[in-house]
């Protein structure tokens, strides 16, 4: 039997209030963090009292606390108690994949050497690797492995899983970018990788077990903990990143990708929120990108080439054709054009394996949701493949219907745009700007088990930073981890989607970095990004404390540049100054604001100070005033991308202390069933995918949406249809 799903773009709106049930409860596993250090016994003596929870593990280095099993209600009474700091919930975390080595400097590196007179390849430097595991076998990387953990099995075997249909290639990969030594070099070839299987089959795996690898990797003393794994949740006190936090207090450089749910705001996730981690965006390397023109018309359509498509560089116009969703059924009369397919039911390379066998010369598939995408094939394919953005496809799609269309393509060629998947700050509650930086992690090859493949995604960007600041630990041991991640972030190139504007500091922190340069500055500022908090009607002057150091063996001069005058905003900035070798200094910068003038909600932007030649630039945030979002907008309910699989997506401005889908017959308005429910979701997007086995029978049926916080629900309705037909 195949499901098909269509949704009713028109708001419902009914006279009758729509009443649904409690969302159901069950046992939960959550993370118990202390104020203060307990004994085993003691911890066993604060659980006690609650006979359905059961104690599961200890943490000692990561955080204090432990974690436990039990009814909500159990969890939510030991929480009370007054040894206890916070609870919270276990949450799932997936894993979020030679160009950008060259590109951030890595290649210029080569030529620079250490105190010891070697050449900046890593060596000395061990780098932990908290994911899927790492194929230690693989000739690239057999030379550069150093043992490892498997927290899922609990074993000192920390090898991908190999199992058909869950088998994993992530963490050999991002090993790879790091420290792949043979016929691919990785940002810092000769650093020793340590495996810590967090992640099981499929790439899934919890707080939990990743609290235990990082727990282990401050126990074996790492240098550098990578972290290309993440979830949804935008908060800044959640345990992993709390333990990150941890991890660098005791000299550990942690870095984590930012996430993979741009390209709104409000998207990082962690552990990317962890306030003293290096959080990673993703950027372009350099690549050719396609541009789609009609015939007849001046607008330039987009296209995102599919990793393991085919040159784009076709010579001549091509006849577009309707290719529905790409199936073979849908492919008819379409030998010799471009084929525009929606996405959705079945996977890119079904379509595109299916629009190939069909005899089609290029494929565009255009998105289901709003905005665009990228992806990857299973496999390289002998036809280009590229995706549309939404709003391009539609418009193609409503040509075709009209009359026949002819397009041509124009490759041009960019770098460093921010890539649309990249996860987007603030952080929510302390404002801070996140991600820290940004570094490529658009179509990156890398080793996976038994070969090599490319990917993309800010998984792929991460271990780039984490291989940078394991190159400039061996030129500067003595650097703790705050200098490092200041050395990144105050050398980092600041982009933009053109030539003539940047993107916003919450979207890239300081810029894509530039690990030369930054091994070769001679001055460090810190904190390496400013957040003047929130306006209050008590106080619209805002002070920041900087700490400038003079690493060089020169005496160095600094003055700040004035910022581009905004109304309404006005700085104060100390004078110039001197600091002689290794000297520092404590400096304070005041933002003033007029509200009565400046009626922006956020104000961002770079401080520029001159150091000597150098130009070291500063991002900031300031909040006038935080939106008073509705609690839930946004639904959109899809076909996935596999057979049997569908999305939704809602986005929740103000998180919710609990979500749901409620089911209603549209007739009387009776309540059927949740299609999900979710507690504790933090500011942002919230994606998930529906199996068809938790789909309602065939019908249509009223959708109530809803997000409830602080005793107040918000909700939206919708109709739905859900139809079995026969293969």
């Amino acid at each position: 039997m195949k499901w098909l799903i269509s949704i009713l773009l028109t708001l419902q709106t009914t006279s009758t209030v729509l009443i649904h049930p409690p969302i159901p409860k069950s046992t939960q596993v959550a993370i118990v963090v202390l104020k203060q250090p307990q004994s085993e016994q003691e911890i066993k003596q604060i659980i006690t009292p609650y006979k359905d929870v059961k104690l599961r593990r200890i943490f000692r280095e990561a955080l204090d606390g432990f974690s436990i099993e039990g009814s909500p209600e159990a969890i939510l009474r030991l929480s009370q108690q007054q040894r206890i700091l916070a609870v919270s919930p276990v949450a799932k975390y997936q894993a979020e994949s030679e160009e950008g080595v060259k590109i951030i400097g890595g290649e210029e590196v080569r030529r620079i050497f250490d105190h010891h007179n070697q050449r900046l390849t890593g060596k000395g430097i061990t780098v932990g690797v908290i994911d899927t595991g790492v194929d230690y076998t693989h000739p690239d990387l057999k030379s550069n492995y150093a043992g490892g953990h498997d927290l899922v099995d609990n074993d000192r075997d920390p090898m991908e899983t190999l199992a058909v249909g869950k088998a994993t290639i992530h963490g050999t990969h991002v090993a790879g970018i790091i420290a792949a030594n043979g016929k691919i070099k990785g940002v810092a070839p000769e650093a020793k990788i340590v495996a810590y299987r967090a992640l099981g089959p499929g790439g899934g795996g919890t707080t939990e077990q990743v609290l235990a690898a990082i727990e282990q990797a401050i126990k074996d003393k790492v240098d550098v903990v990578n972290l290309s794994l993440g979830n949804d949740i935008n908060g800044p006190d959640l345990p992993i990143s709390l333990a990150l936090n941890r991890a660098v207090d005791k000299g550990i450089v942690a870095v984590a990708a930012s996430g993979n749910s741009g390209p709104d705001v409000w998207t990082v996730g962690s552990p990317g929120t962890a306030s003293k981690a290096i959080s990673v965006g993703a950027s372009t390397p350099t690549m050719e990108i396609p541009s789609l023109i009609i015939e007849g018309s001046r607008k330039k359509m987009r296209v995102q080439p599919l990793e393991g498509s085919a040159n784009w560089g076709l010579d001549r116009s091509l006849e577009l054709a309707d290719g529905g969703l790409g199936r073979k059924e849908d492919l008819y009369n379409v030998q010799g054009k471009m084929v525009l397919i929606k996405r959705g039911t079945i996977t890119f390379t079904e379509k595109a394996k299916n629009a190939y066998e069909a005899g089609v010369k290029a494929v565009l598939i255009y998105n289901n949701l709003s905005g665009s995408f990228m992806g990857n094939l299973d496999a390289p394919m002998n036809i280009p493949v590229g995706a549309l953005a939404q709003g391009d496809g539609v418009i193609l799609q409503k040509r075709l219907e009209e009359h026949s269309v002819a397009a041509r393509v124009l490759i041009s060629e960019e770098r460093d745009r921010l890539a649309d998947f990249s996860s987007r700050g603030p952080v929510t509650g302390t404002w801070e700007i996140k991600p820290d930086i940004v570094a490529p992690g658009v179509a990156i090859n890398s080793t996976i088990p038994g070969g090599y493949l490319s990917l993309q995604g800010t998984s792929m960007a991460a271990p780039h930073v984490a291989g940078a600041c394991a190159l400039i630990k061996q030129a500067h041991p003595e650097w703790t981890p705050a200098q490092i991640k200041a050395a990144l972030m105050n050398t980092a190139k600041p982009i933009g989607p053109n030539n003539t504007a940047l993107y916003r500091t919450y979207e890239q922190g300081a810029g894509r970095i530039q690990v030369d340069d930054a091994i070769q500055t001679t001055s460090l500022v810190s904190p390496s990004s400013l957040r003047f908090g929130k306006y209050t009607e008590e106080n619209n002057s805002h002070k920041a404390i900087l700490k400038i150091e003079n690493t060089g063996e020169k005496t160095q001069r600094y003055s700040f540049k004035i910022p581009h005058q905004v109304e309404g905003v006005s700085w104060r900035f100390p004078l110039y100054f001197t600091l002689g070798p290794r000297e520092s200094k404590e400096i304070t910068i005041e933002l003033q604001i007029d509200p009565q003038v400046f009626k922006r909600k956020i104000h961002d932007g770079f401080l520029q100070l001159e150091a000597g030649s150098e130009l070291i630039q500063i991002p900031y945030l300031y909040v006038l005033e935080e939106p008073g979002y509705p609690r839930v907008m946004g639904f959109d309910f899809v076909y996935g991308d596999r057979p049997g699989e569908y999305r939704y997506e809602v986005y929740l401005p103000g998180g919710a202390e609990e979500f749901g889908i409620a089911l209603f017959n549209p007739e009387d308005y009776r309540f059927v069933g949740f299609l999900d429910t979710e507690t504790n979701v933090k500011k942002g997007q919230l994606r998930k995918i529906i199996p068809k086995e938790q789909l309602p029978a065939s019908g249509t049926y009223l959708v109530k949406v809803f997000a409830k916080k602080a005793g107040k629900e918000d909700f939206i309705e919708r109709m739905i249809m859900i139809e079995k037909k026969d293969e």
